[in-house]
């Protein structure tokens, strides 16, 4: 009793030492409470995971630094009792399950993550998701998200060093159980996307990611938009407004330039849209040996900007309608087994890194035990090397589906004006009119009303959790 009040009173101590040394503007030493943070104690812990999660991502680094070593070697046990700690640590420090493998810290609140926004000057990274981050059932997309792109370490650095990043739960997630009766039960989430938005310091939206990419698509993207924001920084109204519609319209056209260039290198007639393909469209059609059109510059500058302050011709109707039935046209052309054949184009976009490949292990202990004795000499090697291979096929279909579907209604929703400028509004939109799961529906369009079901009142129940 005595040792754990003890304890207690030098976490404490610990804190208003932190405290202290932030208000007087030195930097404070942080090492007792990653220490104490996965400590035996659960009151210790708690108390020492509170303050560091307080003092916002320099508490995550300051356990991800006291850490280290087991963080680069951890236990082959995931059930090791340290381990335990460590991870439910880092997850609350970083607002993340399986922040161990991402070491990202995310606000949780808006308003926060703003002012850190204003402080930094860099753009918000503002995930929209049913379920929360911090639970492993969380919606599927989101779950993807942490083993394909945070903990991937090219993008996770990018996101460390130059987003500030924030999450919110629009809906809890439907999970289902289904029983064996035999005492094995299996749970899976049902349903549910989930979308990136890139947000200015004010928390404007300027573009967003919907779905699951690939990490290289997902970078290209986000990398691009991180650009956009930055050249937004300090400009007026109106040339904020020309510079949106300048990169949302050459976004379609190289999307649509992209698609087109995609059907034409797999054989496809792809109607007459568009002339001009994008730089990407362009060269994919030099590999398959397909005659190669002028490929279009990318990005807005500031001199077109000016001249499209005289010519609002550039970004008007007439454009977008062409683009239109040239999209449309496009995905007459463009099947099921179309889509797959494309995506195996952009397999290198979703490829996985070896820290993602270590996070698929770690989670599926039970393949790796039976690949140390399967027959086949690859297996043996590498036994999750086919179950890798499949998912990143599954996420590079996924990739080109949002990009040339989801992300080019976004941007078309920008040009004509139609995109809200309050991030709340449009997820609303997204979710209704893309993901067809509205909030007006509360049961996710889970429940046809017209489909017979032989169950009382459909098998519907309602109550709370």
């Amino acid at each position: 009793m005595w040792r754990r009040q003890s304890m207690l009173y030098g976490v404490m101590g610990v804190i208003f030492s932190v405290t202290l040394g932030s208000a007087r503007g030195c930097g404070p030493e942080l090492a007792p409470l990653a220490i104490a943070a996965v400590s035996e104690d659960a009151a210790t812990a708690s108390g020492a995971i509170e303050a560091l999660r307080s003092l916002g991502p320099a508490g995550l680094q300051a356990l991800v630094n006291q850490h280290a070593a087991m963080l680069s070697n951890p236990p082959r046990d995931s059930h090791d009792p340290a381990w335990q700690r460590l991870c439910a640590a880092l997850d609350t420090v970083g607002a993340q399950h399986d922040c161990y493998a991402s070491r990202l810290y995310w606000y949780t609140d808006f308003e926060q993550a703003k002012a850190a926004a204003k402080a930094s000057g860099k753009p918000i990274l503002s995930l929209r998701m049913l379920g929360k981050l911090t639970d492993e059932y969380s919606c599927a997309n989101s779950r993807f998200f942490r083993t394909v792109l945070y903990a991937n370490e090219q993008v996770s650095q990018v996101l460390r060093e130059r987003f500030v990043l924030h999450w919110e739960s629009v809906r809890p997630v439907p999970r289902i159980t289904i029983d064996f009766g035999d005492g094995r039960k299996l749970e899976r989430t049902i349903t549910g996307n989930s979308i990136h938005y890139i947000l200015d310091s004010d928390g404007r939206p300027v573009d967003a990611l919907p779905g699951l990419y690939g990490p290289k698509a997902f970078l290209s993207g986000l990398v691009r938009a991180e650009g956009l924001t930055r050249t937004l920084n300090g400009a007026s109204q109106p040339l904020c407004k020309i510079l949106l519609d300048l990169h949302h319209r050459r976004s379609i056209e190289e999307i649509v330039g992209d698609w087109r260039g995609d059907l034409m290198a797999l054989g496809i007639a792809a109607g007459d849209a568009p002339a001009v393909l994008s730089p990407r469209g362009a060269a994919r059609l030099a590999r398959a040996g397909a005659v190669q059109p002028t490929p279009q510059a990318a990005g807005p500058a500031a001199r077109e900007a000016a001249m499209a302050a005289t010519s609002k011709t550039l970004v008007e109707l007439p454009l977008l309608s062409a683009l239109d039935q040239a999209a449309a046209k496009l995905a007459a052309a463009t099947d099921e087994e179309t889509w797959q054949r494309i995506a195996a184009l952009h397999g290198e976009d979703a490829r996985l890194d070896t820290a993602s490949r270590a996070l698929m292990r770690r989670q599926n202990p039970n393949a790796v035990e039976a690949g140390r004795v399967a027959v086949s000499k690859c297996r043996a090697e590498d036994p999750l090397v086919w179950m890798v291979a499949q998912f990143e096929r599954s996420v590079a279909l996924d990739s080109v589906k949002n990009e040339y579907v989801l992300h080019r209604q976004i941007h078309e929703w920008f040009v004509n004006g139609s995109a809200a400028s309050d991030v709340r509004q449009l997820n609303e939109r997204v979710y209704a009119e893309l993901f067809l799961t509205p909030s007006s529906d509360p049961w996710l369009g889970l429940v046809p009303a017209d489909t017979y079901t032989a169950l009382q009142n459909g098998g519907l129940a309602c109550g709370t959790r």
